[in-house]
């Protein structure tokens, strides 16, 4: 089927479609969580979760796999990067347990309220959540190939942050020639409103399409 999308419109497989949902973990999406902590206006988390919330259940009535990507680490950070990665120095859990003592242990590790994928997110028996240590999906993980034992071509993508690891994964899946579609009312940037706009422009130009949720429902129609 063809969907309504920017900059064109694109035609898509149902049957080979997926639903991406990137890092709505506590960290990103909730009041205490890292990126509150980092002082990132966190205004518009909610009403994304609201609009993934939806997604998510017309994927699930429509039969379309839910992929969850999971951003942590192990409580002794070893699986964050040692002193030749770059990793640790960009990477804002790093940077801010590094930084702020008291907050060791506490951001983005596994097991932690910082790293709990959101209540009203949950995933259920069925759906496939990936863990991640980088911020792309397809980095080091199991993604590409779950995909693939899948028979998924079409990837739409939600998410925080969109700018980064949710951009991040689209270009990788563009790389590995999926077709990558982000979800505009679905996502959320780190940082001022210009990084939301560049995302858009970067995936319209380059990298994908772009739909608004209301498109996705139309998948199955």
């Amino acid at each position: 089927m063809i969907l309504r999308a920017k900059p064109e419109p694109v035609e898509v497989d149902p049957d080979k479609c997926a639903l991406i949902v990137v890092d709505m973990q506590n960290a990103f999406a909730s009041k205490g969580g890292m990126l509150d902590i980092a002082g990132v206006d966190i205004a518009g988390a909610s009403a994304v979760v609201e609009s993934i919330r939806a997604l998510i259940d017309n994927a699930r009535a429509m039969s379309v796999p839910v992929v969850y990507l999971q951003a942590g680490y192990k409580a002794d950070l070893s699986d964050g990067g040692g002193a030749d990665s770059p990793n640790p120095r960009k990477e804002l859990a790093l940077r801010l347990m590094c930084s702020r003592p008291e907050l060791k242990g506490k951001l983005l590790v596994e097991g932690t309220w910082d790293h709990a994928i959101v209540d009203e997110l949950a995933p259920r028996a069925g759906d496939v959540v990936i863990p991640k240590t980088r911020y792309s999906g397809f980095a080091d993980t199991t993604l590409d190939a779950e995909l693939k034992a899948r028979g998924v071509r079409y990837l739409f993508f939600t998410g925080i942050a969109a700018n980064v690891c949710v951009e991040s994964t689209l270009r990788d899946a563009f790389f590995l020639d999926y077709w990558p579609i982000l979800i505009s009312d679905a996502t959320m940037a780190a940082g001022p409103a210009m990084m939301q706009e560049a995302t858009f422009y970067n995936v319209e130009q380059f990298f994908g399409w772009i739909i608004d949720a209301a498109e996705f429902s139309r998948l199955r129609s």
